[in-house]
Protein backbone atom coordinates (compact mmCIF):
# COMPACT_ATOMS: atom_id res chain seq x y z
CA UNK A 1 0.00 0.00 0.00
CA UNK A 2 1.34 3.40 -0.99
CA UNK A 3 1.21 5.91 1.87
CA UNK A 4 0.19 9.38 0.69
CA UNK A 5 1.64 12.15 2.85
CA UNK A 6 -0.12 15.28 4.04
CA UNK A 7 1.37 18.74 3.40
CA UNK A 8 2.33 18.83 7.08
CA UNK A 9 4.17 15.53 6.81
CA UNK A 10 5.99 16.71 3.72
CA UNK A 11 7.05 19.83 5.59
CA UNK A 12 8.52 17.68 8.36
CA UNK A 13 10.31 15.55 5.77
CA UNK A 14 11.79 18.72 4.28
CA UNK A 15 13.16 19.62 7.70
CA UNK A 16 14.56 16.14 8.24
CA UNK A 17 15.89 16.12 4.70
CA UNK A 18 17.92 19.24 5.38
CA UNK A 19 19.62 17.38 8.23
CA UNK A 20 20.33 14.41 5.97
CA UNK A 21 21.75 16.67 3.27
CA UNK A 22 23.98 18.52 5.71
CA UNK A 23 25.30 15.24 7.11
CA UNK A 24 26.11 13.65 3.77
CA UNK A 25 27.64 16.84 2.38
CA UNK A 26 29.89 17.17 5.42
CA UNK A 27 31.09 13.60 5.12
CA UNK A 28 31.83 14.07 1.41
CA UNK A 29 33.63 17.36 2.01
CA UNK A 30 35.77 16.04 4.85
CA UNK A 31 36.70 12.73 3.22
CA UNK A 32 40.42 12.55 2.47
CA UNK A 33 43.22 10.10 1.88
CA UNK A 34 44.11 8.19 5.06
CA UNK A 35 40.76 8.75 6.77
CA UNK A 36 38.88 5.60 7.75
CA UNK A 37 35.35 4.91 6.64
CA UNK A 38 34.45 4.67 10.34
CA UNK A 39 35.53 8.28 10.73
CA UNK A 40 33.13 9.25 7.95
CA UNK A 41 30.38 7.50 9.86
CA UNK A 42 31.21 9.44 13.01
CA UNK A 43 31.20 12.78 11.18
CA UNK A 44 27.76 12.16 9.71
CA UNK A 45 26.25 10.70 12.86
CA UNK A 46 27.37 13.63 15.00
CA UNK A 47 25.76 16.14 12.66
CA UNK A 48 22.51 14.19 12.54
CA UNK A 49 22.31 14.03 16.33
CA UNK A 50 23.42 17.63 16.86
CA UNK A 51 20.67 18.87 14.54
CA UNK A 52 17.95 16.93 16.33
CA UNK A 53 17.60 13.93 14.07
CA UNK A 54 18.20 10.24 14.52
CA UNK A 55 20.28 8.06 12.16
CA UNK A 56 17.51 5.76 10.98
CA UNK A 57 19.87 3.18 9.47
CA UNK A 58 21.38 2.44 12.87
CA UNK A 59 19.87 -0.75 14.30
CA UNK A 60 17.56 -1.10 11.29
CA UNK A 61 17.32 -4.87 10.83
CA UNK A 62 20.46 -5.07 12.94
CA UNK A 63 22.65 -2.71 10.88
CA UNK A 64 25.19 -1.34 13.39
CA UNK A 65 26.09 2.11 11.98
CA UNK A 66 24.61 5.45 10.95
CA UNK A 67 25.78 5.28 7.34
CA UNK A 68 26.47 2.73 4.66
CA UNK A 69 29.80 3.41 2.97
CA UNK A 70 31.09 1.60 -0.09
CA UNK A 71 34.41 1.72 -1.91
CA UNK A 72 34.89 1.16 -5.66
CA UNK A 73 33.16 -2.16 -6.44
CA UNK A 74 31.12 -1.93 -3.23
CA UNK A 75 27.59 -0.94 -4.22
CA UNK A 76 25.32 -0.89 -1.12
CA UNK A 77 25.14 -1.69 2.59
CA UNK A 78 28.87 -1.36 3.23
CA UNK A 79 29.82 -1.35 6.91
CA UNK A 80 32.08 1.47 8.14
CA UNK A 81 35.38 0.06 9.37
CA UNK A 82 39.12 0.75 9.61
CA UNK A 83 39.67 0.83 5.86
CA UNK A 84 41.75 3.91 5.02
CA UNK A 85 40.61 5.86 1.99
CA UNK A 86 43.11 5.88 -0.86
CA UNK A 87 43.73 8.37 -3.63
CA UNK A 88 41.52 7.51 -6.59
CA UNK A 89 38.90 5.61 -4.59
CA UNK A 90 35.28 6.09 -5.55
CA UNK A 91 33.38 6.35 -2.28
CA UNK A 92 29.60 6.08 -1.90
CA UNK A 93 27.90 7.35 1.25
CA UNK A 94 24.28 6.44 1.97
CA UNK A 95 22.42 7.66 5.06
CA UNK A 96 18.96 8.24 6.42
CA UNK A 97 17.46 10.53 9.04
CA UNK A 98 14.43 10.03 11.25
CA UNK A 99 12.95 13.37 12.27
CA UNK A 100 9.64 13.82 14.09
CA UNK A 101 8.55 10.34 13.08
CA UNK A 102 9.39 10.58 9.38
CA UNK A 103 12.36 9.28 7.41
CA UNK A 104 14.41 10.67 4.54
CA UNK A 105 17.19 8.96 2.60
CA UNK A 106 20.14 10.30 0.55
CA UNK A 107 23.29 9.01 -1.18
CA UNK A 108 26.30 10.53 -2.90
CA UNK A 109 29.26 9.03 -4.75
CA UNK A 110 32.53 10.86 -5.29
CA UNK A 111 36.12 10.35 -6.33
CA UNK A 112 38.94 11.10 -3.90
CA UNK A 113 41.64 13.51 -5.15
CA UNK A 114 41.50 12.39 -8.80
CA UNK A 115 39.18 12.92 -11.75
CA UNK A 116 39.57 9.67 -13.66
CA UNK A 117 35.94 8.56 -13.25
CA UNK A 118 34.26 11.82 -14.22
CA UNK A 119 32.23 10.35 -17.08
CA UNK A 120 31.03 7.48 -14.90
CA UNK A 121 29.96 9.69 -11.99
CA UNK A 122 28.42 12.34 -14.23
CA UNK A 123 26.22 9.64 -15.78
CA UNK A 124 24.81 8.80 -12.35
CA UNK A 125 24.12 12.43 -11.51
CA UNK A 126 22.43 13.00 -14.88
CA UNK A 127 20.32 9.85 -14.48
CA UNK A 128 19.03 11.13 -11.15
CA UNK A 129 18.20 14.51 -12.70
CA UNK A 130 16.26 12.79 -15.47
CA UNK A 131 14.45 10.59 -12.94
CA UNK A 132 13.39 13.70 -11.02
CA UNK A 133 12.01 15.25 -14.21
CA UNK A 134 9.96 12.11 -14.89
CA UNK A 135 8.57 12.02 -11.35
CA UNK A 136 5.40 14.01 -12.01
CA UNK A 137 1.72 13.52 -11.29
CA UNK A 138 0.10 11.25 -13.87
CA UNK A 139 3.28 9.53 -14.98
CA UNK A 140 4.01 5.93 -14.08
CA UNK A 141 6.84 4.50 -12.01
CA UNK A 142 8.09 2.87 -15.20
CA UNK A 143 8.71 6.34 -16.65
CA UNK A 144 11.08 7.13 -13.80
CA UNK A 145 12.82 3.76 -14.02
CA UNK A 146 13.22 4.09 -17.79
CA UNK A 147 14.75 7.55 -17.42
CA UNK A 148 17.44 6.05 -15.19
CA UNK A 149 18.07 3.06 -17.45
CA UNK A 150 18.22 5.07 -20.66
CA UNK A 151 20.67 7.61 -19.24
CA UNK A 152 23.03 5.03 -17.75
CA UNK A 153 22.99 2.65 -20.69
CA UNK A 154 23.44 5.50 -23.19
CA UNK A 155 26.66 6.35 -21.34
CA UNK A 156 27.90 2.78 -21.78
CA UNK A 157 27.24 1.45 -18.28
CA UNK A 158 24.66 -0.90 -16.73
CA UNK A 159 21.98 -0.48 -14.07
CA UNK A 160 21.39 -2.73 -11.09
CA UNK A 161 18.81 -5.45 -11.63
CA UNK A 162 18.49 -6.44 -7.97
CA UNK A 163 18.56 -3.12 -6.09
CA UNK A 164 16.00 -0.33 -6.30
CA UNK A 165 14.69 2.93 -4.96
CA UNK A 166 11.55 2.92 -2.85
CA UNK A 167 8.87 4.84 -1.08
CA UNK A 168 10.03 6.58 2.10
CA UNK A 169 8.43 8.42 5.01
CA UNK A 170 6.71 6.76 7.92
CA UNK A 171 8.98 3.79 7.25
CA UNK A 172 12.48 3.70 5.78
CA UNK A 173 11.25 1.44 3.01
CA UNK A 174 7.69 1.81 1.75
CA UNK A 175 5.82 0.92 -1.43
CA UNK A 176 6.42 1.31 -4.30
CA UNK A 177 9.77 0.01 -5.43
CA UNK A 178 11.38 2.25 -8.06
CA UNK A 179 13.69 0.03 -10.07
CA UNK A 180 16.59 1.30 -12.14
CA UNK A 181 15.13 -0.24 -15.29
CA UNK A 182 11.63 -0.24 -16.70
CA UNK A 183 9.21 0.55 -19.48
CA UNK A 184 7.54 3.92 -20.05
CA UNK A 185 3.88 3.95 -19.14
CA UNK A 186 4.13 0.84 -16.97
CA UNK A 187 3.76 0.37 -13.21
CA UNK A 188 2.01 2.33 -10.47
CA UNK A 189 0.62 5.76 -11.24
CA UNK A 190 2.52 8.63 -9.64
CA UNK A 191 0.18 10.67 -7.44
CA UNK A 192 0.39 13.90 -5.52
CA UNK A 193 1.62 13.34 -1.96
CA UNK A 194 3.76 10.30 -2.75
CA UNK A 195 7.24 10.47 -1.22
CA UNK A 196 9.98 8.47 -2.91
CA UNK A 197 13.66 7.76 -2.43
CA UNK A 198 14.87 7.75 -6.04
CA UNK A 199 18.08 5.77 -6.40
CA UNK A 200 20.47 5.43 -9.31
CA UNK A 201 22.40 2.20 -8.67
CA UNK A 202 24.76 1.23 -11.46
CA UNK A 203 28.12 -0.18 -12.46
CA UNK A 204 30.66 -0.26 -15.26
CA UNK A 205 30.36 -4.00 -15.77
CA UNK A 206 27.69 -6.60 -15.20
CA UNK A 207 24.96 -6.22 -12.55
CA UNK A 208 25.45 -9.53 -10.73
CA UNK A 209 26.29 -9.10 -7.03
CA UNK A 210 28.26 -10.87 -4.33
CA UNK A 211 27.75 -10.65 -0.58
CA UNK A 212 30.76 -10.10 1.66
CA UNK A 213 31.57 -12.23 4.68
CA UNK A 214 30.30 -9.42 6.94
CA UNK A 215 26.79 -10.36 5.82
CA UNK A 216 25.98 -6.82 4.70
CA UNK A 217 28.25 -5.40 2.01
CA UNK A 218 27.12 -6.05 -1.55
CA UNK A 219 29.64 -5.59 -4.35
CA UNK A 220 29.74 -6.20 -8.07
CA UNK A 221 30.55 -9.84 -8.73
CA UNK A 222 32.93 -8.96 -11.56
CA UNK A 223 34.73 -6.34 -9.47
CA UNK A 224 33.68 -3.46 -11.70
CA UNK A 225 33.28 0.07 -10.37
CA UNK A 226 29.86 0.98 -8.99
CA UNK A 227 28.03 4.19 -8.14
CA UNK A 228 25.04 5.31 -6.09
CA UNK A 229 23.11 8.57 -6.20
CA UNK A 230 19.87 9.12 -4.29
CA UNK A 231 17.46 11.87 -3.32
CA UNK A 232 14.20 11.74 -1.42
CA UNK A 233 11.40 13.64 -3.12
CA UNK A 234 7.75 14.53 -2.64
CA UNK A 235 5.42 14.52 -5.62
CA UNK A 236 3.60 17.84 -6.02
CA UNK A 237 1.46 19.42 -8.72
CA UNK A 238 4.52 21.48 -9.63
CA UNK A 239 6.76 18.41 -10.02
CA UNK A 240 9.18 16.60 -7.75
CA UNK A 241 10.07 18.54 -4.60
CA UNK A 242 13.56 17.50 -3.51
CA UNK A 243 13.62 16.81 0.23
CA UNK A 244 17.31 15.89 0.57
Amino acid sequence: MILIKTPQEIQIMQEGGKIAREAVDAAVKQAKVGMTTLELNNIAEKIILDLGGMPCFKNYEGFPFAICVNINEGIVHGIPNQYKIQRGDVVSIDLGVLYKGLNTDVSESFEVETNVQGKFLDAGRKALENALEACIVGNKIGDVSYAIQKTIESAGFSVSRDLAGHGVGRQIHEDPYVECFGQPGKGREIKEGMTLALEVIYQKGRPELRLAKDGWTLSTKDGSLSGLFEKSVAVTRQGALVLT
